[in-house]
């Protein structure tokens, strides 16, 4: 276990890592859709549009920071802060390499024996930050975009669970390094029926946990203007900006780390370069750059779901799907394995 110390500089530096991300994640973004779209994305600002954050941070602070004069202005400017704060904690329970292959520490700030348990207990708090923004706002179109986030979040918690209950049972473990060290695909070949079930589910339930397209109804901006977010501006509208980024990081993460090894690499390569396989961060950034992707490419492809289509896929498709794939794992291991 490393000091207090060490852990508190690693929680620091991922805090910093998180929010530089997502900096240049909004230009990434902005630059693959330009791409889609068969356009440009941002190139004016430093070679390849690269300074483009800082242009973007520096219009941010110096915006009019308008509080609506009905508003309950305490929760109001606690909102956007309860968001970020719980997104870049749930991110600290991931390990990102083998014990003590960080300069002789351990790359992860929290091993926990709840790590999965901790993540989801976060996550599920930071919908608050958008609740409270909403309410707070004393604005139609904010309460109805906090409304739909609280209730989407509950529809799809459920599929998310159930999917992660597949790999618990099989791994035998909600420790996130003994779940990547374990190996879930090398078991057993029967297996892998539920743990595709699983994946397919867990991703799906893992968008729609994000706001992200096409379930991104609680800022429908055809709909309700730009829902919880409708009367926010400046330093506070960025934050929350930064809360769903990082929570994209956080869903890419915990997709790779339950599913693709998390931080384990490709074993095959171990003859020509030894110790490949569990060099830190470099595998477990690259799985993440994928499922980034996916957000993106759906995005740029998919448009948004009406509420009732929302619902009822989560409920009527989504939950029974994976509540299946989690019974069939319980089956297959009382009875066949």
């Amino acid at each position: 276990m490393d000091p207090w110390y060490v852990t508190l500089i690693k929680a620091l530096v991922l805090c910093l890592v998180l929010l530089g991300g997502f900096a240049y994640m909004t230009v990434i973004e902005r630059k693959l859709l330009g791409r889609f779209q068969h356009r440009y994305g941002p190139n004016r600002v430093g070679p390849f549009g690269l300074l483009q954050p800082i242009a973007d941070a520096i219009k941010s602070i110096f915006k009019e920071d308008i509080t609506v004069s009905a508003a309950d202005k305490f929760v109001f400017y606690l909102a956007p802060f309860v968001s970020i704060v719980f997104a870049l904690t749930a991110f600290g329970a991931i390990p990102a390499g083998p014990a003590g292959s960080l300069f002789g520490f351990n790359p992860w700030v929290m091993d926990l024996d709840i790590g999965l348990l901790f993540v989801f207990a976060a996550t599920s708090i930071g919908v608050y930050g958008i609740f409270l923004g909403g309410w707070a706002s004393n604005s139609k179109y904010a309460l109805l975009g906090s409304l739909r986030a609280s209730a989407q979040m509950i529809s799809y918690e459920l599929g998310l669970g159930l999917s992660a209950l597949t790999v618990i049972m099989i791994a035998g473990s909600l420790n996130f390094r003994q779940i990547v060290e374990m190996g879930v695909w090398s078991l057993h070949p029967l297996l892998w029926i539920p743990l595709i079930i699983a994946f397919c589910t867990y991703v799906i339930s893992s968008i729609a946990e994000i706001n992200r397209t096409p379930f991104d109804m609680p800022e429908a901006e055809q709909e309700i203007v730009a829902g919880y977010l409708t009367e926010y501006s400046s330093i506070k509208w960025a934050l929350f900006q930064m809360a769903e980024y990082v929570n994209s990081f956080t869903a890419a993460a915990v997709i790779s780390t339950l599913f693709l090894g998390g931080y384990k690499g490709p074993v095959f390569l171990e003859p020509w370069i030894p110790g490949i396989s569990s060099w830190p961060f470099i595998w477990l950034i690259l799985k993440m750059a994928i499922f980034i992707f996916l957000f993106i490419w759906l995005r740029a492809t998919l448009p948004r779901l009406r509420y009732d289509q929302l619902m009822r896929f989560g409920w009527i498709y989504l939950f029974e799907i994976a509540l299946g794939g989690a019974i069939l794992t319980g089956f297959l291991i009382a009875f066949v394995i």
